[in-house]
Formats: structure tokens, C-alpha cells, sequence
């Protein structure tokens, strides 16, 4: 069983591997909102220094983190919602369910294929590009590489929960655009694309700061500049993985009772 879902994982980054022209406009188009950030976050920082207790180059390296992240961990959709809630609406997610595999676990190791790519096809270069023209401040050593990339795969998983979450939602809605809108407005908030959640005021940004969004770019981004160290750093992995668990639980619910619905209505 394993074998199968490798091999799912590898369809899906094959998948998206065949659309190269589409990978090099977003590459460009987050190379283009990296600079027009990064002039808005050294304005800010002008004014502001040391604002969420970050320096200009750990902000300008904020920015450019945000940007290789933005599909590797889903921060403004996770990538196969719509196709899982197309399934759900036209009534052909029903053979999925009858079909000998598991369906949480197979959007999973299609999404882990496709997460994959999008960080070697779009994650990587942007931040390259900015750490040549922009002043950011980079890891200490290969470490905290490490550290950075456990940390991403985790908010790819917490990631891909709360998409699937929002995309079951459509077994009990007439349509699910209307969840995908909510969690793509929270998610552009509350993952901090906009600005850190460390700039959010009192309690908004404490509370900001333990929603499963924080997993996505926050945590992440905290990781690369170094700012979790022994315990710490333990702390905000042990972060990641409990929202995953949750998240991943209430999808596994989720699908449990679209099950039985199913049957009931073929019944």
C-alpha cells in the first residue's frame, strides 16, 4: 500500500513537472511582488526599525520566504481543492470512496508530490533571486537549513488538512466556493503573507499566532531567521505537528460521515 501512494506522490509532482510554462509565470509573477514587498517593507521598516522584533534583513528575508512559500504550503490554496470538490459536486467522488484505497491518504501523497515540485519549481528560485539584489539575513549554517526545510514540509501537511477540510465541506454545502473564499481570506491574513503576525497588536496577534495558519509562513519563516534555538525550536515543531493531528483527525471524521452519506443516498 505504501508503494502505491509513492507512487501517486510521484504522479502528482510529474504532473505539475509538465506545466513548465505556467511554473515560470509564477516565478516571475512572485519575483514581481517580492520586489513591490520588499520596497513596502523597507519603507515600513525605515520608519519602523526593529518592528516585531525583526531588523530590515530579516524582514526583507520574510518577504522573499513568503513568496517561495506561497504554493509549497498552500497560503492561498492548497492546489486540488477545486478538482476534490468538482469529484464531490458531479457525484464521481463516489467511486473513489468504493475504490480499495483510502481517500484522505491519497489526496495526501498527491499533494506531497505536488508540494514538492512547487518547492523546487517555484519556492527555491524567488528567494535566490532576492538574497541577490536585497540585504537578507540567511541561515547560520546547514542546521538551520534542516531546521527550515522540516519546518515547511510541516506546514505543507497542516497545509494540505485544512484544505481538505474546506474541500469535504462541499458534501454538506450546495457549493463549496463559498468556504474556499473564507479560508482563503483567513489564510492570506492569519499565515502573516501580508506582514508578520509578530507586527499583529495585543491580542489579535497572540491569537493570530495559534491558529494552524501560523504553521504555514510564521513558524517557517521564525525557523530560517533563527529565532527558535533547543527547546524552543522543539516547541514550534511539536506546534506544527499537533495542528496537523487535529487537522487531519477532523478531515478523517470528515470523511467518515461523507462516507456513510454516500451510502445511505446509493443505498
Amino acid at each position: 500500500m505504501l508503494r502505491l501512494y509513492a507512487t501517486v506522490a510521484a504522479g502528482g509532482f510529474r504532473r505539475h513537472a509538465t506545466y513548465r510554462v505556467a511554473t515560470a509565470a509564477g516565478v516571475f509573477t512572485n519575483t514581481v511582488f517580492g520586489f513591490i514587498l520588499s520596497y513596502t517593507y523597507m519603507a515600513l521598516w525605515d520608519a519602523r526599525p526593529a518592528l516585531g522584533g525583526y531588523s530590515q534583513a530579516d524582514a526583507l528575508a520574510y518577504v522573499w520566504i513568503g513568496q517561495g512559500l506561497l504554493t509549497v504550503c498552500g497560503l492561498m490554496g492548497g492546489g486540488f481543492e477545486d478538482e476534490l470538490i468538482e469529484r464531490i459536486r458531479t457525484g464521481d467522488i463516489a467511486v473513489d470512496l468504493y475504490r480499495p484505497v483510502d481517500l484522505q491518504a491519497w489526496w495526501f501523497s498527491a499533494n506531497l508530490g505536488r508540494s514538492a515540485y512547487q518547492l523546487l519549481g517555484r519556492g527555491v528560485l524567488p528567494l535566490l533571486f532576492g538574497s541577490l539584489v536585497f540585504d537578507l539575513t540567511l541561515p547560520d549554517g546547514p542546521g538551520t537549513w534542516l531546521a527550515f526545510l522540516l519546518a515547511v514540509a510541516l506546514g505543507s501537511i497542516v497545509s494540505f488538512a485544512i484544505w481538505y477540510l474546506v474541500a469535504m465541506s462541499a458534501f454538506w454545502l450546495l457549493d463549496g466556493q463559498g468556504v474556499v473564499q473564507v479560508a482563503w481570506l483567513g489564510g492570506l491574513f492569519f499565515s502573516g503573507t501580508l506582514l508578520p503576525l509578530n507586527v499583529f497588536p495585543g491580542s489579535l496577534g497572540e491569537i493570530a499566532r495559534l491558529l494552524p495558519w501560523a504553521s504555514l509562513l510564521q513558524v517557517p519563516a521564525d525557523v530560517y531567521l533563527g529565532r527558535y534555538e533547543g527547546w524552543a525550536l522543539f516547541g514550534a515543531f511539536a506546534f506544527q505537528v499537533c495542528w496537523a493531528l487535529v487537522l487531519l483527525a477532523a478531515g478523517r471524521l470528515a470523511q467518515v460521515a461523507a462516507t456513510r452519506k454516500v451510502v445511505v443516498q446509493g443505498g
